[in-house]
């Protein structure tokens, strides 16, 4: 009796086939496994990123005041304003902003120059400071804000009194401290090593191992098969998800057990990364086979791979959070998908979100899905 020939099993050869090629390539343990590992360590034991102080602005606050004004023009600082009362809270019990502040200018004072034994003890400013526990860069911003007071309280009463009167201030600072989860750096940087790692794999993987097999004319040979396209494909992408899935899973569990990274959800939390690790992956890949298209041999693929991975490694929030770079450079930042990837990474191991919450992330990855595979559709080349 005549077999049926089945394209699933050819389907499931071809992605042992490929897999067992993975595994067997330095170039692919390395991207994937070593470099996001060895990142990982030494990133983690430095302890800390040059990543500015997100400060929640409140919305009763005055930023009209001389020491708001000099705090906007510290670079270190990262003021937030498009944020709802209950989402800072929330952000900083969380440790995603680091401090909220709440300037008040009281409108009595010292508006007509009274003589000194007259000055009300009542400031004209009044600066209420939350912190939380959940986040190391507090010290930072006190540090900042006692400079900014010290300032502006000199320029303030010599203004008015032309010298600077001892035991008088322009400024009356209430601080309070609030408990949360602590936010550490391995927090920010596992996801985007993640990122990093299944980039490297989608993009100069994918490309590689198809301009190889087109080259090498398997691929022609395959077509003297009944091989459907579709399988050889399939069968390279299942091959390359099993081997990104080991890596993520890999990368996770060092992080959590020997540097403390947080899965708010345990299991939950790092089934989610890997289904978002998978739809960051399936993206990747796309690119890689247009470049697979494009290039006109296996010299040409490094460059051109470069040119696609090369900005998101430095500009999507990988290693140093996006807020950090000039507004400019950040509206560059929000285009690129590693950046909403690693974003939903962040929110989902930290934070505790599940793939409905992250639906704009998701969204921004599908819309570049679509972009992606049109033009890789245009480009791709079999032979």
């Amino acid at each position: 009796m005549k077999k049926t020939y089945s394209n699933f099993n050819a389907t499931m050869a071809i992605a042992v086939a490929s897999f067992r090629s993975i595994i067997r390539s330095p170039s692919a343990v390395v991207f994937s496994l070593a470099f996001p590992l060895i990142f990982i360590v030494v990133f983690a034991n430095i302890g800390g990123s040059p990543v500015k102080v997100d400060v929640g602005v409140a919305k009763t606050c005055d930023t009209i005041n001389p020491v708001f004004q000099a705090l906007k023009k510290a670079n270190v600082l990262n003021l937030i304003t498009d944020q709802s009362t209950d989402e800072m809270n929330k952000n900083l019990s969380k440790g995603t902003i680091d401090v909220i502040l709440d300037i008040k200018n009281t409108g009595k004072g010292w508006a007509i120059y009274p003589p000194l034994s007259a000055i009300p003890q009542k400031q004209p400013f009044t600066i209420n400071v939350q912190y939380t526990k959940a986040s190391q860069k507090g010290g930072i911003f006190k540090s900042v804000l006692n400079s900014v007071t010290e300032s502006v309280n000199k320029a303030l009463l010599i203004k008015i009194f032309g010298q600077n009167p001892e035991n008088l201030s322009a400024v009356q600072l209430h601080e309070t401290t609030i408990q949360g989860r602590e936010y550490k750096y391995i927090d920010f940087l596992l996801p985007g090593m993640l990122g990093f790692s299944l980039l490297s794999s989608g993009v100069f993987g994918t490309a590689f191992v198809f301009l190889s097999l087109r080259l090498t004319l398997v691929i022609k040979r395959f077509f003297a098969t009944p091989v459907k396209k579709y399988s050889i494909v399939l069968g390279e992408a299942i091959a390359r998800l099993i081997f990104s899935w080991i890596g993520a899973l890999f990368i996770i569990l060092v992080g959590h057990y020997a540097f403390g990274f947080t899965l708010v959800h345990g299991l939950t939390t790092v089934v989610n990364m890997l289904i978002l690790s998978a739809i960051g992956l399936i993206v990747f890949m796309g690119f890689g086979f247009i470049i697979s298209g494009v290039a006109k041999n296996e010299s040409t693929v490094p460059p051109l791979s470069n040119i696609i991975t090369l900005p998101q490694f430095l500009l999507s929030g990988t290693f140093f959070a996006t807020t950090a770079f000039p507004t400019w450079l950040q509206g560059l930042s929000n285009i690129l998908p590693l950046t909403y990837l690693n974003k939903a990474m962040r929110d989902v191991a930290f934070e505790g979100a599940g793939l409905g919450d992250v639906t704009h992330d998701l969204l921004i990855l599908g819309i570049w899905f679509i972009i992606v595979y049109a033009v890789a559709v245009r480009t791709f080349k079999w032979e």
